[in-house]
């Protein structure tokens, strides 16, 4: 077995698709078909149920998949890690964000690190955070950037940021004539409301309106925060989002924005990688840089 045996695996893995599979290899089919069934050969058990349009993993496939990315992590970091004593850090880092302050605090710390390591290279991905927490999980990204609430499990965490809550209100609503700079739930509990689409956002603004007697009236659910501020700005509703939201408002005489000053409302953002896939060289590096700036920052 060779280390290219696991790599075709992993992709064919990750396609379900030999065609797929092939281009990314930038292989034939019928080579990659050949050195998957050789593995399996050597393996002695199938790692794939071949279908007419379907392909999926068995049982021993699901396992031998763990495996291989664990020995393909080992030994790419092994490789780096011995190049690094020659030549410096290089290689690619793989990096996983939320929106919010999710960019402008990957931002920093990459130009940072960057100074630090110009051979570096990063390849920076984009989502939610239970899109971020899943990509981590398969191996498809060295360390990612999300906010609390998730699920720890097979996690290591480092908590690096805290912000306040903030509403977004069209300039025209009653609201937003209000002098204070802050608005509590009590307030929102009858708005038409713009909030996240993680169903965890919602869970927590309904916990945190039933002190008042209150259910959120949601009329949009939006992943995307600048579609949530153009509906705010369209008169939809009043959005309901971490306090980074602030930094695309860009008519004030359009959307006002008041931070909810209720007790224990913050938003936190925590750097996760898993447990199961060995940390290359560059993302223990970067984690080192990362702790040197300083954990728990707040706004």
């Amino acid at each position: 077995m060779e280390l290219r045996h696991l790599r075709y695996f992993l992709v064919l893995a990750e396609e379900m698709n030999f065609t797929r599979a092939a281009d990314r290899l930038m292989i034939a089919q019928p080579p990659l078909s050949r050195q998957i069934k050789d593995l399996e050969e050597e393996l002695g058990t199938p790692l794939f149920v071949r279908g007419h349009h379907l392909l999926e993993l068995t049982e021993e496939g699901a396992l031998f998949r763990d495996y291989a990315s664990r020995i393909l992590s080992l030994a790419d970091q092994s490789v780096a890690e011995i190049q690094d004593m020659g030549s410096g850090l290089q290689g690619t880092l793989y990096l996983a964000e939320v929106e919010g302050k999710g960019p402008h605090l990957m931002s920093q710390w990459i130009s940072g690190f960057s100074k630090l390591y110009p051979g570096v290279q990063f390849s920076l991905w984009n989502g939610n955070s239970d899109e971020v927490v899943n990509r981590i999980h398969k191996g498809l990204g060295d360390i990612g950037l999300i906010m609390e609430p998730y699920d720890p499990k097979g996690i290591h965490s480092l908590k690096v940021y805290s912000e306040p809550w903030v509403a977004m209100i069209p300039a025209d609503h009653p609201l937003a004539a209000k002098a204070s700079n802050t608005i509590s739930m009590k307030e929102l509990r009858a708005c038409d409301l713009i909030i996240p689409s993680r169903d965890s956002r919602l869970r927590e603004i309904s916990d945190q309106m039933a002190p008042y007697g209150a259910t959120p009236h949601v009329k949009a659910k939006i992943a995307n925060v600048l579609t949530a501020y153009e509906l705010c700005k369209a008169g939809v509703g009043v959005a309901i989002y971490p306090a980074a939201a602030a930094d695309i408002v860009s008519d004030p005489n359009k959307v006002v924005i008041k931070t909810i000053a209720d007790k224990g409302i913050r938003a936190s953002y925590v750097l996760i990688y898993s447990d199961a896939h060995p940390l290359q060289h560059i993302a223990q590096k970067f984690i080192e840089y990362i702790h040197e700036q300083g954990a728990d920052m707040v706004s």
